[in-house]
C-alpha cells in the first residue's frame, strides 16, 4: 500500500552555488506515468539515496512494497531537458548476491527490469567499502552514472578524491556530489541525461579471470543459458552466480522463473501491471 505523499519545499542555495543551478528540473512527485526512461537509485545502506530520491522527485518519498515482497520501495518522477524520466529508488544493499531479499529485489530490478540508468550511491568517506557494489553492477549493465555522495564530509576529514581518474578506471561517470546541500545535482542530472541518450560512450572495467578452465566454463554456461533463455539480458552474469551456488539463481533456472522474468518487456513494466491491477 502507498504511503501518504509530501511535497517537500526546494532549498535555495543562493547564485554563489552554480552547481545546484536546476532549472531545467521539474520535479514530478508521483506523476510517473508515461516516462521515457526508467533510472535505478541503488547504493549501500546510508549513503544519501533518500537524499537524492527527495531532491530529483520533489517529494519525502513515495513508499509503498513490491509485489510478492515485503521490502519498501520508493519511486517518483521528474523532467529534465524536456525528458520525463520513473525514479525507482532500490533497497539499500552491500551486493547483489541474493544473501537477503532487499539483495535479491535490487539485483532483479538491474538484471531483468534493464533500466535506462543506474545511477549507484557511494560515500566519499567510505569508498573502498562501496566500490565492491559498483563492480557487481558494472557486470551486469554498463549503463551506470556513480553519484559520489558525502564528498563534503570527505573534505572536511581530509580526504582528496580524484573522481576524473575514479571515472577513468571505472569506465562510467563520477560525479561529485554534497546531495544535502544541493551540490552537484545539476552535473548528476546531466550525466543520467547522457547516458540516457547514448551520448557518452561507458567502457565499464570487469573483471577478467585468467584461470582458463573457468573462463571456458563460464562461457559455456552462458551459452547454454541462452539457448534456453534466449532473452536473458546477461547470460554471463547469471553463468558466474550459477557457479558461486546462488540458490535463488538456481531455482529461478529450475523452476522456469527466469524464463518468465525474460519474456517480460522490463520488470519496470511488470510493476506497473501489478499496481494497475490493485
Amino acid at each position: 500500500m502507498s504511503a501518504q505523499i509530501e511535497a517537500i519545499p526546494q532549498k535555495q542555495c543562493g547564485s554563489a552555488c552554480s552547481s545546484c543551478n536546476t532549472s531545467q528540473l521539474t520535479r514530478l512527485g508521483i506523476k510517473a506515468g508515461g516516462w521515457d526512461y526508467v533510472v535505478a537509485l541503488m547504493g549501500n545502506p546510508n549513503t544519501g539515496k533518500s537524499t537524492i530520491f527527495n531532491a530529483l522527485t520533489g517529494l519525502r518519498q513515495h513508499v509503498g512494497n513490491w509485489p510478492g515482497k515485503t521490502v519498501v520501495r520508493a519511486e517518483g518522477a521528474f523532467n529534465y531537458r524536456e525528458r520525463k524520466y520513473k525514479l525507482v529508488d532500490l533497497p539499500g544493499t552491500y551486493s547483489l548476491l541474493s544473501t537477503s531479499v532487499d539483495e535479491e529485489v535490487a539485483r532483479d530490478f538491474v538484471l531483468f527490469g534493464q533500466p535506462d540508468v543506474t545511477i549507484v550511491v557511494t560515500d566519499a568517506t567510505r569508498l573502498e567499502s562501496n566500490l565492491g557494489l559498483v563492480m557487481q553492477v558494472l557486470e551486469i549493465t554498463d549503463r551506470v552514472v556513480i553519484a559520489l555522495n558525502l564528498i563534503d564530509e570527505a573534505r572536511r576529514h581530509g580526504l582528496a578524491v580524484d573522481e576524473r581518474a575514479l571515472a577513468r578506471d571505472l569506465g562510467v561517470p563520477v560525479v561529485p556530489m554534497a546531495a544535502r546541500r544541493g551540490e552537484g545535482l545539476t552535473d548528476l542530472l546531466g550525466a543520467v541525461d547522457d547516458i540516457a541518450q547514448g551520448a557518452y560512450p561507458t567502457r565499464p572495467r570487469r573483471l577478467k579471470y585468467a584461470d582458463a578452465p573457468l573462463e571456458a566454463a563460464v562461457e559455456t554456461l552462458a551459452s547454454q543459458l541462452i539457448d534456453v533463455f534466449p532473452k536473458l539480458p546477461n547470460a554471463r552474469w547469471v553463468a558466474l552466480r550459477l557457479l558461486e551456488g546462488d540458490e535463488s539463481i538456481i531455482k529461478a533456472v529450475g523452476d522456469g522463473t527466469l524464463g518468465q522474468l525474460d519474456r517480460v518487456n522490463t520488470f519496470a513494466d511488470r510493476l506497473v501491471g501489478l499496481e494497475a491491477a490493485k
